[in-house]
C-alpha cells in the first residue's frame, strides 16, 4: 500500500474471533478489541468460501472446516452434485481511534470443480475456478489471482476507502 501513500505495520498478533452468521459481525468485535489495545487505526479480513448447493457452506467457518476437512472433504460432500456455483467472499474491516468500524467486501464468484487442480496459492485454491476461467486459482500466476480473487478486489476497495477514513 506504501505506492497508494499508506504505510501499513503487520501486527504479529491474535485477537478473539468470535463465530457469527456474517464476515462483518465476525471483523467487528476483533476490530475493536485491537483497538482497546493498540490506541492506533486497525485493519483486519476475514474471507470464507460460499458454496451454493451446500446453502453456503462453509461460508464464515472456512477456515476450520478447511483444517478438518480439506479440499478433499469438500469435493466429497459435492459428489452427487451437478450445481457447484460458489463464491469467495473477503471483508476488510477498518477501525480509527473514536471511530466506528468500516467495512467493504468484495466478492469473487466461480465453481468448483470435480477435482483438485494446480499446486499454487492456499486453502481452497486448487479447488476453486474464478467465473469467466477455465483454470482454478492455484493454476494462476500469484499477479493474475491478485487482480481477480476477493481479496485483491477487497484491497482495492479498502485503498479508495482510506484517505476518507483517516480523517
Amino acid at each position: 500500500m506504501h505506492e497508494h501513500g499508506f504505510e501499513l505495520e503487520h501486527l504479529k498478533t491474535t485477537y478473539p474471533e468470535i463465530q457469527a452468521d456474517t464476515l462483518e459481525e465476525t471483523i467487528a468485535p476483533g476490530l475493536r478489541w485491537l483497538m482497546e489495545r493498540y490506541h492506533r487505526p486497525m485493519m483486519i479480513d476475514d474471507s470464507g468460501l460460499f458454496i451454493d448447493a451446500l446453502k453456503g457452506f462453509p461460508g464464515v467457518y472456512s477456515s476450520y472446516v478447511f483444517k478438518t476437512l480439506g479440499c478433499d472433504g469438500i469435493l466429497k460432500l459435492m459428489a452427487d452434485l451437478n450445481v457447484r456455483s460458489a463464491r469467495f467472499e473477503c471483508c476488510i474491516g477498518f477501525l480509527a481511534p473514536g471511530g466506528e468500524p468500516e467495512m467493504v467486501k468484495a466478492i469473487a464468484k466461480g465453481s468448483i470443480s470435480n477435482e483438485k487442480i494446480g499446486t499454487g496459492g492456499f486453502g481452497y485454491d486448487p479447488i476453486f475456478v474464478p467465473a469467466r476461467y477455465d483454470r482454478t486459482y492455484a493454476q494462476l500466476e500469484i499477479p493474475e489471482k491478485n487482480k481477480i480473487s476477493h481479496r485483491g478486489l477487497a484491497i482495492e476497495l479498502i485503498i479508495k476507502e482510506l484517505s476518507r477514513l483517516l480523517r
